[in-house]
């Protein structure tokens, strides 16, 4: 029987978006014990099986569940008792913050005992010139300076050839800083304040569509990363996303539709 494949830290925390440092840290608090620790280096070693777990301890510990508590749900193996640990602790945290209700419905939707099955699709994708703004951001940032950005784009490029997308570079989920790129489609992208052309490479992408909020837009990266890493090789490229329908185009936020695509290199017809 053939072993399941070992990640990289660096390679978990872009599955994850966890910073290394705070897998370090769940580590040593014994929360989330890595697969295999080298000896000789120290370097940890993780599976796609674990990113699940890390995802729940992500989400207890952003509603302040105290570290005995997600130690005691973990360590259950009775879903009925991980369910009434959890909602004793919902039940308190439930008043009304959007920010709460975002990481009540995301810990709900991770703690389903048969998720849905990823749809995913391979996808080609030629070099394309855009205009596009990019910097550095801090991951807390990105929300913010995206809506800036595009803001800057929709003034520049007011009949874009298409919908809206991002480029974000590996570092912004290993270490909670990276380059960040918004672009919109055009003929003949302008040059006017920070939009400018950009041509983005070629590439080859394996794509699903994240349904509804960004508030558990991780989730679904752990379900596309994890199926990635089962039937293809990844390439350590930029994640790319497409804004098929988002705020721009509508408040309701059940009706989003955000494509993710994740770098990848196919050795065999799918």
């Amino acid at each position: 029987m053939q072993s399941a494949r070992v990640l990289s830290i660096g390679e978990f925390s872009r599955l994850t978006h966890l910073s290394v440092r705070t897998l370090r840290r769940y580590h040593d608090a014994g929360l989330l014990e890595p697969a295999r620790v080298d000896a000789a280096s120290g370097y940890r070693y993780y599976t796609g099986e674990q990113i699940p777990t890390a995802q729940v301890i992500h989400r207890l510990r952003e509603l302040d569940v105290p570290l005995t508590d997600v130690q005691r749900i973990l360590r259950s193996s009775d879903p009925g008792t991980r369910a009434a640990l959890v909602a004793d602790h919902l039940h308190r945290l439930e008043s009304g913050l959007e920010r709460t209700r975002a990481a009540v419905a995301s810990l709900r939707r991770l703690l389903q005992p048969e998720p849905a099955a990823v749809d995913v699709e391979l996808r080609r994708v030629p070099a394309t010139t855009v205009a596009a703004v990019e910097d550095d951001v801090q991951l807390r940032d990105v929300l913010g300076w995206y809506a800036g950005a595009m803001a800057e784009l929709d003034a520049v490029v007011p009949e874009p050839a298409g919908v809206p997308g991002g480029v974000y570079e590996n570092e912004l989920f290993e270490t909670g800083r990276g380059h960040v790129l918004v672009h919109l489609p055009v003929a003949g992208p302008p040059s006017s304040g920070r939009v400018h052309p950009v041509t983005l490479p070629a590439v080859e992408l394996a794509v699903t569509t994240h349904v509804g909020t960004h508030d558990d837009i991780d989730v679904t990266y752990g379900e596309l990363g994890a199926w990635v890493v089962e039937h293809l090789l990844a390439v350590a490229g930029p994640v790319r996303e497409t804004y098929l329908v988002g705020p721009r185009d509508t408040a309701d936020p059940a009706a989003w539709r955000t494509e993710i695509g994740w770098p990848v290199f196919q050795v065999a017809p799918a």
